[in-house]
């Protein structure tokens, strides 16, 4: 099984601007980028909220481009698209990150779950 994403010519600023302007996406997005090149599982992001809010709020990253959702298994493992966000918007992820990093945005951090290979 396969998720949709855009492609990197597809992804829209105001779709991304739109997506990042939620407190709780954007706390994923500042996770993520902490991590970079890590997947994590999707119950990473459990503290944000229920399963339902949290599915709702991955997607509408997925959609707008700015994660790729891999499916293994049962598991979903996310990630940062930086390279096709930096190449469509240079600068543009790094400046909300750091404007990000001054603000209360919710805390995520669940347990940390490995996938074998």
């Amino acid at each position: 099984m396969t998720l949709p994403h855009p492609n990197t010519d597809q992804i829209s600023l105001p779709i991304v601007l739109g997506v990042l302007g939620d407190p709780t996406r954007l706390a994923i997005v500042r996770y993520l980028a902490s991590k970079e090149g890590v997947p994590l599982n999707c119950s990473r992001f459990l503290d944000l909220g229920s399963k339902t809010n949290l599915s709702y709020h991955l997607a509408k990253l997925r959609e707008a481009g700015v994660t790729r959702t891999e499916v293994v298994g049962t598991n979903r493992m996310i990630t940062l698209r930086r390279a096709d966000l930096d190449a469509r918007f240079p600068g543009l992820l790094d400046s909300v990150i750091a404007a990000a990093g001054n603000s209360a945005l919710p805390a995520v951090g669940g347990p940390d779950i490995e996938v074998p290979a």
